[in-house]
């Protein structure tokens, strides 16, 4: 496409598509409900930390799902054996095994056969593997057999789990597989979700058994379960008859005492075997047993032949309505423990919005401010592929029905300001093509084509930090991934195309009049003659070593100020202007809750409340944290009432631990991906260099994470996986130089290259570092605690990254450098088009 009209046709169509996409976002309901659907519809979802409600991370504990498993095989040897007259010592199963004892050794022979024909018969002879040594026989499940039950389990727990939440009401639920045994559950709207915690906890697995007779004597056919009176009834191990065939389930009053009852029908296997069994046994109590507690066990007077029946107990209302919607549902194959929870209320939610329109604003007003400052009707040019490129990631996103989280925004903050990096390189090289009395076109041409490659790389080696974050994040970090990912292919479609259709549309309309870059006279100035940065090499490395050796020891003792997401526990946010911080203290002491620890934020009537959790119980048995946070506020509510509760987070220790873990190996991979690629595109030394000065960069952040007392969470992490890629980003700038004159001027002295490098490459690195540091300053001053934890290690590392570049990377590569000249090698590999001029002529 080297015609002008035709590549700004193609590019514009792109671009039109683009923002036609993002326009359903910023459409008043007024204009939005006139267009179709699926137009109107194709918007960006809000994240929940934007539009308030919960968000539950659950685990399906597989213990009960195992047991009950290896108890149900056991049910059906028990049957078999004792139809053969043989009654062992013992028959029990537990988690990991079925263990049979049988009276007489001579037995154990016929047992195991009897036992190998069983699991034929259900079709689980290769699941099991059977030893008959020491006297007994020990049936274990195979391990693919296991993953196979606790797969199937979770696949059926997250239907389970949509038929309650749709049963009760809930709009747009959504119900995600998360890992190998999490279920995602997001709430909008939910600003407590105590009763839909209950309602996912309880597993619901009703069964049907016969009340034990006392002829009944069967080594272990009899169980104890306890009822709701108080009352220990004795059953029938075998089950009669399981819930999974009750088809529908309705509170319904009883006419004769007007007590709420739930009326069930069975599905028509279920009829059948109901008819027969209660054909055969009139005058037998059938125990109702639900979650291992007897709710009912009445006398069967009659057959009951219509698939139908009720079950009875002191229900409420509202228990015997729950109790049926949890029939309906169906029953959860295996217990429900809660891993993560984190709740927004609206109000929050929109003030994100608030301030995250606002510090996004004013930081590309700023950024838009700077390069017109600097590039003149140039820098113009950049703006308007700027505000293309947020339209871009906004069409994107919503092409994509992704998620915005405040994160997200933050992310869509921090691309305004490195995708100014691309135009910044563009702009300077055509500038230093212009000083040397070149064309414009040629200037223009010259331009594009010695940055494109350095574009590429910067932007190539970030992408492998965020595609890591993306990858191994979750929830919120992973919008955080996601919206910097599309953003840079963004920047680089708008660089590489936009910009470049606008400035050569600009040169024609100059008529031959001198084509001239603006930019700051002090940094021109400065590039017109190398500065002898590599004299300072050995004072900035003991300084930058220092530093971060001091960093380490911080990091040390008094370490990080870890979040939740690190240290688990739960957090509440109380919001109560009237209330102060020793009568918050006094109230929570008179409520018994004198451990939780109380912060009280920026002296605003806003404080947060803490609470630690040594271990996550199943949903059902998790009274301890639940009741803390319920007797918290009902405490908080009596002592100020206008008190509010905007946010309230728990994360239990295995979740955190997988969060420490996954930081630990997110960073390590980030680095070897980095240093694979600069090792494929540089010498090793480079990319060595380049690792070991982001290396000293992040220790240097660490440190101040500690001095500053910022919280260490999952934004922090998503800071230092940001920074990771903008100090890449920063290196791969002067060594792409660097190379560029090793091949030009072979012969030069390498430190002279380096300082020439640095020298050339300054007013793009400070110019880059500036338009970043703007868009990310009003978040850091006015973003609030949200996002403190991500814009202030970001400015940070602008500044450390900036000066790393200049004054740590370039003189570890010369230090590398000057090694490898000691063994004869050079410090570049040859091009192809070198490795051709050495091969011999053939005659």
């Amino acid at each position: 496409m080297k015609s002008l009209r035709m590549r700004a046709v193609v590019y514009s169509l792109i671009t039109l598509l683009g923002l036609l996409c993002a326009l359903p976002n910023f459409l008043p309901d007024s204009i939005a409900y006139k267009l179709p659907n699926w137009y109107a519809n194709n918007t960006v979802t809000l994240g929940l930390d934007l539009r308030g409600g919960s968000h539950l991370l659950l685990e399906v504990e597989p213990r009960d799902l195992l047991i009950d498993n290896n108890e149900q095989v056991a049910d059906q040897i028990r049957s078999a054996l004792e139809e053969e007259k043989l009654y062992p010592d013992s028959l029990r199963a537990n988690e990991n095994t079925i263990e049979i004892v049988p009276k007489r050794t001579t037995q154990l022979d016929q047992i195991e056969r009897i036992a190998r024909s069983t699991l034929k018969s259900m079709e689980n002879s290769t699941s099991y593997s059977i030893d008959s040594s020491d006297h007994r026989i020990i049936l274990s499940p195979s391990k693919d057999y296991l993953n196979s039950l606790t797969a199937d389990a979770v696949e059926r727990s997250l239907e389970v789990i949509r038929r309650r939440l749709n049963e009760s009401g809930l709009i747009e639920p959504s119900i995600t597989r998360q890992g190998t045994l999490g279920v995602l559950v997001q709430l909008p709207g939910v600003e407590d979700p105590q009763k839909i915690r209950q309602l996912l906890g309880t597993t619901a697995k009703l069964t049907f058994h016969w009340v034990a007779r006392n002829e009944v004597s069967s080594y272990s056919s009899k169980i104890n379960i306890p009822g709701e009176n108080g009352q220990v009834y004795q059953l029938e191990r075998r089950v009669a008859l399981q819930g999974k065939h009750i088809s529908d389930a309705r509170l319904t009053y009883n006419p004769d005492t007007g007590e709420p009852v739930v009326n069930f029908n069975l599905d028509k296997e279920g009829a059948r075997r109901f008819g027969e069994m209660t054909a055969t046994h009139i005058g037998r109590p059938l125990a109702i047993v639900l979650d291992q507690r007897v709710i009912s066990a009445p006398v069967i007077r009659s057959v009951i032949a219509g698939g139908s029946g009720e079950i009875s107990g002191a229900f409420t209302s509202n228990e015997a309505s729950a109790l049926a919607l949890l029939l309906r549902a169906g029953a959860l194959p295996a217990p429900l423990k809660v891993m993560e929870e984190r709740t927004v209320g609206p109000d929050l939610g929109s003030d994100s919005i608030a301030m995250g329109l606002a510090t996004g604003l004013i930081g590309a007003i700023l950024v838009f401010g700077f390069m017109v400052t600097v590039y003149g009707r140039w820098g113009l040019i950049a703006c308007l592929g700027l505000l293309t490129n947020v339209g871009l990631i906004f069409g994107v996103l919503s092409f994509l029905g992704a998620t915005l989280t405040l994160p997200g925004i933050a992310g869509i903050i921090l691309t305004i300001g490195m995708a100014v990096d691309s135009n910044i390189l563009i702009n300077e090289r055509i500038r230093e093509e212009c000083r040397k009395g070149r064309s414009a076109r040629f200037s223009l041409e010259e331009g594009f084509k010695l940055a494109y490659s350095t574009i590429l790389d910067s932007n190539l080696t970030t992408l492998i930090a965020v595609g890591l974050l993306f990858l191994f994040g979750t929830g919120p970090v992973r919008g955080f991934a996601a919206t910097i990912g599309i953003g840079l292919l963004t920047s680089l479609f708008t660089a590489i195309a936009v910009t470049r259709v606008l400035m050569e549309w600009r040169i024609r309309k100059l008529d031959g009049r001198p084509f001239q870059i603006s930019g700051l006279k002090l940094i021109d100035a400065l590039g017109n003659w190398p500065i002898n940065f590599m004299r300072a090499r050995k004072f900035g490395l003991a300084i930058s070593a220092i530093l971060s050796l001091t960093a380490i020891v911080l990091f040390v003792q008094p370490g990080l100020k870890y979040g939740i997401d690190f240290n688990g526990g739960t957090i509440v946010e109380i919001d109560a202007p009237t209330a102060s911080l020793d009568g918050l203290r006094k109230v929570l002491t008179q409520h018994n809750l004198g451990e939780a620890a109380i912060q009280e934020i920026d002296g605003s009537g806003r404080y947060f409340v803490r609470f630690p959790v040594n271990d996550m119980l199943p949903l059902t048995e998790q009274t301890d944290v639940n009741d803390a946070v319920i007797g918290l506020k009902q405490a908080v509510m009596q002592y100020s009432a206008d008190a509010k509760f905007p946010r309230v987070e728990m994360v239990g220790p295995k979740v955190s631990g997988t969060f420490s873990d996954i930081t630990i190996l997110t960073l390590l991979l980030a680095g070897a991906g980095m240093l694979t690629y600069l090792w494929a595109r540089f010498e090793f030394h480079f990319a060595l260099a380049a690792i070991l000065t982001v290396i000293l960069d992040l220790t240097k952040t660490i440190g101040f994470f500690v001095l500053a007392g910022i919280e260490f969470n999952l934004t922090a992490v998503a800071a230092l996986l940001a920074l990771i890629g903008y100090s890449i980003n920063d290196k791969v700038v002067v060594f792409d130089r660097v190379r560029e004159n090793l091949r030009l001027t072979p012969d030069k002295p390498f430190i002279q290259i380096l300082n020439e490098s640095i020298t050339s490459t300054l007013t793009r690195t400070v110019f880059t570092s500036v338009t970043t540091f703007l868009a990310l300053l009003p978040m850091a001053v006015a973003g609030g605690a949200a996002v403190t934890s991500f814009a202030l290690p970001m400015l940070f590392g602008i500044i450390i990254g900036t000066s790393s570049s200049i004054f740590i990377a370039s003189p570890i590569v010369y230090i590398l450098g000057q090694r490898r000249a000691r063994k004869g090698l050079p410090q570049l590999r040859p091009t192809a088009e070198e490795i051709r001029r050495q091969l011999p002529t053939m005659p």
